[in-house]
């Protein structure tokens, strides 16, 4: 044949993802952890791998000791934890066990965009309850969608991805009660937030809680996430994942990372101290509306951000996320919550841009002034 088989007719509308790979001095732009695994871990990882890993041989399919130790913390069973090759595969796994054709998602933009390409992908219906202008949940508008469109599947990115929004606990209650859909909670960034769901499990069966080694546990380029949800959310989800997802290497990495978890806890207080330094340096700046957030990223409004994130790229090679073309969030960008370094450096460059910009603006009004003034005669 000289011709290709055209692939299903829903992939037609649907852009992939763009997780760009964009190379710079600084990189803000993932919400990564900007500290390496530290020092003791990567030599007890070491010896690990030397003694204890056999790479010819397949991992554990469902990574039993690191389900225990996150179910012992948790205070759950092994069998309501599910762990999965970073949380995009088990978003991915929810879709494909609750969702597909005639069933439907939903989705609150703008929020992380993985949840609405996963859904169209399989062919779940999208219903979208776009966020207020401050970026909350719509609290009535959300209840209203679940009253009249009966979803299968409700996800909450809580933190919020890329807003740094929190829902309010009693907002998730009232849908939990309201629903027998399958409600995921997205704590990707919990350790930062503080606040989770947790403790309404065992009352809501229908709720199932996300959370990530990428963010605090510096895991990132290993790929490990986690679920905590009823036993038949797991049993269920098991049918469909993928087997042998989490490779041997990150099991051993993320049991050692969460066992030793207490030393990840100088990082997420140092996180916290620079997001403030990020939120009250930008706060300074003219023409610069600042976003709270709950988690190691802060999204600011700026005119022409497009322009200050290539000013940011190739006059300070400096990277963060460009959301300007984004619906809801048009003129925003992200910036990562860095070291104190990154965070001196990234502030010390949006202060030149602005400037740079605001002499060009007032520049450009005194021309035009001149040339109507030249024009009069006067």
């Amino acid at each position: 044949m000289d011709r290709l088989r055209q692939p299903r007719p829903e992939l037609g509308d649907i852009s992939p993802y763009d997780a760009k790979d964009v190379r710079a001095e600084v990189n803000l732009s993932a919400n990564e952890n900007p500290h390496n695994l530290p020092g003791e871990l990567l030599e007890k990882l070491a010896d690990r791998v030397r003694f204890d890993v056999p790479f010819n041989r397949y991992p554990d399919p469902m990574a039993t000791r690191l389900r225990e130790l996150i179910a012992e913390a948790n205070g759950l069973d092994a069998a309501n934890v599910l762990v999965g090759n970073g949380g995009d595969e088990i978003i991915l796994d929810i879709i494909l066990a609750w969702g597909g054709p005639g069933r439907k998602l939903v989705d609150m933009p703008p929020t992380f965009a993985m949840y609405g390409i996963d859904a169209r992908m399989t062919g779940t219906r999208v219903v979208e309850v776009p966020r207020t202008p401050e970026f909350e949940v719509d609290g009535p508008a959300l209840m209203r969608a679940v009253a009249e469109q009966d979803p299968d599947i409700i996800v909450v990115s809580n933190p919020n991805n890329p807003t740094g929004t929190m829902t309010p606990e009693t907002l998730l209650i009232d849908l939990l009660e309201a629903t027998d859909a399958l409600v995921l909670a997205d704590e990707a960034y919990f350790e930062f937030s503080r606040q989770t769901m947790r403790p309404h499990m065992s009352r809501h069966p229908n709720l199932a809680i996300l959370r990530t080694f990428s963010k605090a546990f510096s895991l990132a380029g290993l790929r490990a996430g986690y679920l905590l949800a009823d036993t038949t959310v797991v049993s269920e989800l098991t049918k469909v994942r993928q087997p042998y997802s989490v490779n041997r290497f990150t099991q051993v990495a993320a049991e050692l990372a969460f066992r030793d978890r207490v030393v990840f806890e100088a990082g997420v207080r140092e996180a916290m101290r620079n997001r403030d330094r990020l939120v009250h340096g930008l706060s300074q700046m003219a023409e610069v509306a600042v976003f709270p957030s709950e988690a190691n990223y802060i999204l600011f409004r700026i005119d022409q951000a497009a322009a200050v994130w290539r000013d940011l790229l190739h006059d300070h090679s400096i990277l963060v996320r460009d959301f300007s073309r984004t619906p809801g969030l048009e003129d925003c960008l992200r910036v990562t919550v860095g070291s104190e370094e990154e965070v001196d450096r990234f502030l010390k460059a949006m202060d030149e841009i602005v400037a740079r910009k605001h002499a060009s603006a007032h520049f450009g009004i005194n021309a035009t002034a001149n040339r109507h003034l030249e024009r009069s005669g006067e």
